[in-house]
């Protein structure tokens, strides 16, 4: 039986530690929250914290899934931080969706105490991580990245082992900055057509069809854009965050990145408009003003005229 622990039980977080209760895995929790923590482990058999340390305190493997790597790394430190109970020999395995940087110099400070690491951002939203089929991205050596596959095999369908630390960070951030560009150019082309007197609804039908389509088109703007419905799925906030970071590593590795460097000052843009809690999908709303319409499914005003 492997010896767990799981820190963070956020919205993605909770599902998945979900899928790591039973028979296999001997599991511990612990939250900032520590109701959350509480009522996620009534009724369960597992153990509630009550500091990363006592969490991590002989663990084979404990897991983080916070907002960014600077909270992962502030939780290393103190006399209650992860730092003071990790055994030599066990491993960290970061589920956040962080930043290389600090993924190598969290490695390099775990590396000191005999203590191992991989990044293992996940994607597929919430419904993914209920049902168990996220995909994994990991960045580590391989038989660090081969000892955590049966936790991530828990909670993940697809584990890929991207590269060295770092590179599972890398690879989600670059796979968000493309989600971040799908909806914005989605909705810029969608204002556009719309001003010229094509409707949304048959504009994407069109597009689903057709070369242009993507993932954003063909599911997020016809099951929310265009009803106006804008589930709390994936935070703004936190896409801003990705894209800024997929940005960076594109600066670091001094690739010419001008519609990544664009798309990441576009979406801190929509962020600092919309607030912390809008849906990531909401930054429509933002393009939406600036082309003065908006995207609904049925008839629309008489285009504009040329001046």
């Amino acid at each position: 039986m492997i010896r767990l622990a799981f820190c963070g039980l956020g919205a993605i977080g909770t599902p998945m530690a979900r899928h790591l209760v039973g028979d296999r895995f001997d599991l511990v929790v612990w939250n900032r929250t520590h109701e959350r923590a509480t009522a996620f482990a009534a009724n369960q058999g597992v153990r509630v914290a009550s500091t990363p340390a006592d969490a991590a305190a002989q663990r084979d493997i404990v897991i983080t899934c916070l907002p960014t790597s600077r909270e992962v790394s502030a939780l290393l430190d103190g006399d209650d931080g992860l730092l003071a109970a990790l055994a030599p020999g066990s491993l960290l395995l970061d589920c956040t969706s962080g930043d290389p940087a600090t993924s190598r110099e969290i490695a390099a400070r775990l590396a000191e105490r005999g203590v191992h690491f991989v990044d293992a951002p996940v994607s597929g939203g919430v419904s993914g991580a209920e049902a168990g089929t996220l995909t994994v991205m990991c960045g580590g050596r391989d038989e660090d990245v081969e000892r955590a596959r049966p936790v991530l095999e828990a909670f993940g369908q697809r584990i890929v082992h991207a590269g060295p630390v770092g590179a599972g960070h890398a690879l989600k951030a670059v796979n968000n900055g493309l989600l971040a560009m799908h909806i914005w150019g989605t909705a810029e082309g969608l204002t556009a057509l719309a001003k010229a007197g094509v409707r949304p609804d048959l504009a994407l039908e069109v597009i689903n069809a057709s070369s242009g389509r993507s993932n954003s088109s063909e599911n997020l703007f016809p099951q929310r854009v265009l009803t106006g419905a804008f589930p709390r799925t994936f935070r703004a906030a936190l896409l801003d965050k990705d894209v800024g970071i997929a940005a960076e590593v594109a600066r670091d590795a001094r690739v010419p990145s001008p519609l990544l460097q664009l798309t990441a000052e576009l979406w801190r843009m929509a962020h600092n408009e919309l607030g912390e809690d809008a849906d990531h999908v909401e930054a429509v709303r933002v393009v939406e003003r600036l082309a003065g319409v908006a995207l609904r499914a049925g008839p629309l005003p008489t285009p504009e005229k040329p001046a």
